[in-house]
């Protein structure tokens, strides 16, 4: 895979969607936790929150493959984009440097993820020159 500058992930509990943006392209990757991920269900007068527990294996695997971007934006629709932030600050300092953002987002597509980083990013659109 060709080194880009930037990269954005989009995560939640599930997966995560991991792209790698440059002026020439962008690349992508997408990472599932490697346990299956259940929905919990808070009962009264139980011990607990009823939610569970950050998967540290998966957003250890999310670290790695964002480790030579030069900027990274995190965005996600719950929890799991807080929780990635957190992990890469406490475990890869080198990398938490580079966190532009960490934002909300719904359940966008592939390429309005790419649309939204670039944006973000401010990375100039492929020019298309006029035929003569």
């Amino acid at each position: 895979m060709p080194s880009h500058f930037h990269a954005v992930v989009w995560i939640d509990h599930s997966q995560a969607r991991i792209f790698h943006l440059g002026l020439s392209g962008s690349d992508e990757i997408t990472l599932h936790p490697q346990l299956a991920t259940r929905h919990l269900h808070h009962k009264a007068n139980v011990t607990g929150s009823g939610h569970a527990a950050p998967d540290k294996t998966f957003y250890a695997d999310v670290t790695k493959a964002l480790a030579d971007a030069g900027e990274v934006l995190i965005i996600g629709p719950a929890s799991a984009k807080t929780e990635l932030a957190s992990h890469i600050r406490a475990h890869a300092p080198d990398v938490a440097k580079r966190i532009a953002a960490v934002e909300a987002a719904d359940h966008p597509s592939d390429n309005e993820i790419i649309a939204y980083a670039k944006r973000h990013f401010k990375v100039p659109l492929p020019r298309v020159q006029a035929p003569t």
